[in-house]
């Protein structure tokens, strides 16, 4: 399906410089587009190359547009964010090229009479739903979910194949999980005794907000005793863990592979690279930027970016950096001893 260029600024916005009716086939990057596309440009570093794709159109930034506008002919959408404009466009092209699904229950589905499941909902082969849970407006629970008692699924919101989610957890409006996603899981909590490790009830449930996107193979813990809460706007990657009593603040995105323990607490705003950990526990504020395999061992109380790792080296440098930092203690002080010593000779003079 085609979209001519006049059309998609009347939707999304943004400065057309160019015929508006160019027609474009699809969205592609730079080095790959042809006559039939349209591209972006979101990094300044990437001008030479843009001025040389071969799209019928171009995405950019008004700077970036007065550095290459002599050098590429084609169409140009100005705009302010480029990245977004590109997002947006990529979701208009996805829409309309999406298979509808067919509202309803598969046969092959197994939902308890008391479950509360939307006419408008899609439920597909092999889904449990247990009692008391809810499944809101145009949902789509695909194939291989399993939803347990008492939980609530809001309006257009995707479970895709074999996502677990567990009794009384809750998901907002919108929200996506991808597959093999665990909500809901007890939380690791336990109390040694002798030795020995005594099971703590997992009570807590796990609520979601609106418009969150959880991806494939991550798992949420539901709380010990209080919820384990993810507010609106979050985004998640792939194999992440999120453990018990944690609440993450809206708008917040972690990498694949982040680890966070129980009871921490992060703000709104925040981005964690891949890797990433944070201890239990913890406090980090608004608008934090944690590096990519950083450790966040102490609570975090000003914005900013952190980065907490050795830069990488050579296996033997490395090794010499790693002796040097275990002698520091040592190192400091025999450095005091000989400042003490220094003083007392000057002291004599």
């Amino acid at each position: 399906m085609s979209n001519r260029l006049g059309k998609l600024v009347e939707r999304l916005g943004g400065q057309l410089i160019g015929d508006a009716d160019i027609e474009v086939f699809g969205i592609a990057p730079l080095d790959d587009a042809n006559a039939s596309h349209i591209t972006f440009l979101s990094n300044p570093r990437l001008r030479a190359q843009a001025a040389q794709t071969k799209a019928a159109a171009l995405i950019l930034s008004a700077a970036d547009d007065a550095a290459i506008s002599a050098t590429y002919q084609g169409a140009r959408i100005v705009t302010d964010n480029p990245y977004a404009y590109f997002a947006r466009t990529a979701q208009l092209f996805a829409e309309q090229s999406a298979v509808p699904l067919v509202p309803g229950i598969d046969p092959r589905a197994s939902v308890h009479p008391d479950a509360k499941v939307s006419a408008e909902a899609y439920v597909g082969p092999q889904v449990t739903i247990e009692a008391g849970a809810v499944i809101g407006d145009r949902a789509v629970i695909d194939a291989g979910c399993f939803v347990g008692r008492n939980a609530q699924i809001g309006a257009d919101t995707h479970f895709f194949a074999n996502v677990t989610f567990h009794a009384g957890c809750e998901i907002g409006e919108r929200g996506i999980i991808h597959s093999g996603a665990v909500i809901g899981a007890d939380g690791f909590g336990f109390a040694n005794e002798k030795g020995a490790w005594i099971k703590i009830p997992q009570t807590g449930r796990v609520v979601i907000g609106d418009d969150v996107e959880i991806g494939a193979n991550t798992t949420i813990d539901r709380g010990a005793l209080a919820d384990t809460v993810i507010e609106d706007g979050v985004k998640l990657d792939n194999q992440i863990q999120i453990g018990h009593n944690c609440h993450i603040g809206a708008h917040t995105a972690m990498a694949g592979c982040v680890g966070v323990a129980g009871s921490a607490r992060i703000g709104k705003y925040c981005t964690f690279g891949g890797a990433a950990m944070v201890l239990g526990h913890l406090t980090i504020v608004d608008n934090v930027h944690i590096s990519s395999g950083s450790m966040v061992s102490r609570s975090i109380m000003e914005p900013g970016q952190y980065t907490g790792f050795y830069p990488l080296a050579k296996n033997a440098e490395w090794e010499k950096s790693a002796a040097i930092v275990r002698n520091l203690g040592s190192m400091r002080e025999k450095i005091r001893e000989l400042e003490k010593t220094i003083k007392s000779l000057i002291e004599k003079k």
